[in-house]
């Protein structure tokens, strides 16, 4: 199961990049994650850098939790993708991608994948196409969120 949004953002790949991996923000950005904080000894982002999210699952019915995440692929400007891993293993994977646009601006996409397995196979049918519709509107929600800060006036250049 998985699924991505796209929108525009006038401002630089660099910048939004910039503002999407840092962690400690996300807080501001989604829906969903209420705060995250670097862990292991990680600072900033990187791949294999690790760190906690705090949750609240829902808003009619909250569930608050802690994730562990690892950021599994990290450029500069282009990517941004970490996956929620439980027990060592990668349960979702979380990916932002940043594409320069002939106005200065960025094509953002932000996606989950939840991979195709039993689980997955047999949730979907029974529910799972609800929390698939949820994670739309809150990415969506997310990089708008993300936008209105990255098109803040005096705040176009890098990170």
């Amino acid at each position: 199961m998985r699924a991505a949004v796209n929108l525009h953002i006038d401002a630089p790949p660099d910048k939004v990049w910039g503002l999407v991996s840092d962690i400690t923000k996300m807080g501001e950005y989604s829906p969903e994650v209420i705060e995250a904080e670097w862990i292991d000894g990680a600072t900033g982002p990187a791949v294999g850098a690790r760190y906690r999210g705090h949750v609240k699952r829902n808003e009619n019915w909250p569930v608050l939790y802690w994730t562990t995440c690892k950021i599994t692929e990290c450029v500069p400007g282009q990517v941004f993708e970490f996956a929620v891993i439980m027990r060592e293993r990668p349960v979702n994977t979380w990916r932002y991608e940043f594409r320069a646009t002939d106005d200065g601006g960025t094509d953002v996409t932000e996606s989950f994948d939840l991979g195709d397995n039993l689980f997955t196979k047999i949730w979907r049918p029974l529910g799972g196409f609800l929390r698939e519709s949820r994670n739309r509107r809150d990415m969506l929600r997310t990089l708008e969120r993300v936008k209105a800060v990255a098109e803040l006036p005096g705040n176009q250049s890098g990170a």
